[in-house]
């Protein structure tokens, strides 16, 4: 009897941790101006995720969200301080302008919650300094959301050039990040009165897009900064965004390899690619799912195998359980506070129009 009770109890007790670890990540939501929090709510409408609760305080804003996904009431709270007073959520996610993500990490670090900002970390690296310096204080994760970060593609370079040595020793970069506009494709307003301001934002063009390739360089480059950045910016449609540039070219020199930065609003079509020239080939990563690779007068398309990790939710579940740990990866803080180190460097390089050096 006693045997038979205590197979039921290992059974049961087996049935609460598998159901602990299927459980879905509960998130509080600081903020509702970044259309990426779209995202989320598709997320949470599929049970991928469950929200505890959401700081924000534009009443028409919660209105449109409160309409499109049927959320109650009472998810909604003016500002993040309270909702953290009422909810402690697995973790805070950002979808506010970029220079108010150090105000989320200011009130979530000293209570031990992680975070996780939409891409940048932030608009200036006394910013991005600060917000480090609390999360490392108080222990906390403070992680970087980029689109990029889940192609199969992406992910499988790095694989193909790390693990496999497929093109030899990496010599040049190319990331081509952009689109017709933010306006032009159909921002919000909420979101384009922050996103073209130099101050909330840092800039236009050069930020929004130019860290998605600073993000994989520093990755590809084992985390470590360039010697040099050298950029120059556009103002081609000033009529449209007229505080900030809307095409930017970063270039960024290491010891034996360059990387070059396309960021622009200025295309006819959206571009997330990544072209990586080794010493004995090159690959070239047009979208999330279609890669080719060359190594003699023709292109081959690869398989692509799907990534481990392929949405910003699962991994954040994965960090947070400890069988993760992001080290120099794509949402790591030390990969991001050298993005930030870059884009700054961007714009200063091109306010003085010379070389910034950062070693």
């Amino acid at each position: 009897m006693m045997k038979m009770l205590s197979q039921t109890m290992l059974l049961l007790l087996a049935a609460i941790t598998t159901f602990a670890q299927q459980k879905p990540l509960n998130v509080g939501v600081a903020g509702l101006t970044h259309d990426h929090v779209h995202l989320l709510m598709h997320q949470w409408k599929k049970g991928q995720v469950t929200i505890a609760g959401i700081a924000e305080s534009d009443a028409q804003l919660i209105a449109r969200y409160k309409k499109s996904y049927q959320l109650p009431d009472s998810l909604f709270y003016p500002d993040l301080a309270t909702l953290l007073a009422h909810k402690h959520p697995d973790a805070v996610l950002a979808y506010n302008a970029v220079a108010e993500h150090i105000n989320v990490v200011e009130v979530c670090a000293p209570k031990g919650i992680s975070v996780m900002v939409e891409k940048p970390l932030a608009a200036t690296v006394a910013q991005a300094d600060r917000m480090a310096a609390l999360a490392r204080k108080h222990h906390i994760h403070l992680l970087t959301n980029y689109e990029t970060t889940w192609y199969n593609t992406n992910q499988y370079v790095y694989d193909l050039v790390k693990k496999q040595d497929a093109v030899g020793p990496v010599r040049k970069m190319v990331v081509h990040d952009g689109h017709e506009g933010p306006r032009e494709i159909g921002c919000s307003e909420d979101f384009l009165k922050w996103l073209t301001d130099p101050v909330k934002n840092g800039g236009g063009a050069l930020m929004d897009f130019g860290c998605y390739g600073a993000n994989l360089m520093t990755w590809m480059m084992d985390g470590k900064a360039p010697i040099s950045v050298t950029a120059v910016a556009r103002h081609i449609k000033p009529a449209v965004y007229p505080k900030v540039e809307d095409d930017a070219t970063i270039l960024l020199e290491y010891p034996e390899a360059t990387g070059i930065i396309e960021a622009s609003w200025n295309w006819p079509f959206s571009i997330k690619d990544w072209e990586v020239f080794g010493k004995s080939g090159y690959l070239h990563a047009l979208n999330p799912n279609d890669l080719q690779q060359r190594k003699k007068s023709e292109y081959q398309p690869l398989k692509v195998p799907e990534a481990t990790y392929t949405d910003n939710i699962t991994y954040l579940a994965a960090v947070l359980n400890g069988s993760l740990k992001p080290d120099n990866d794509l949402s790591s803080l030390e990969n991001n506070l050298i993005v930030v180190r870059i884009l700054e460097a961007a714009r200063t390089s091109v306010k003085e129009g010379r070389k910034v050096m950062l070693k």
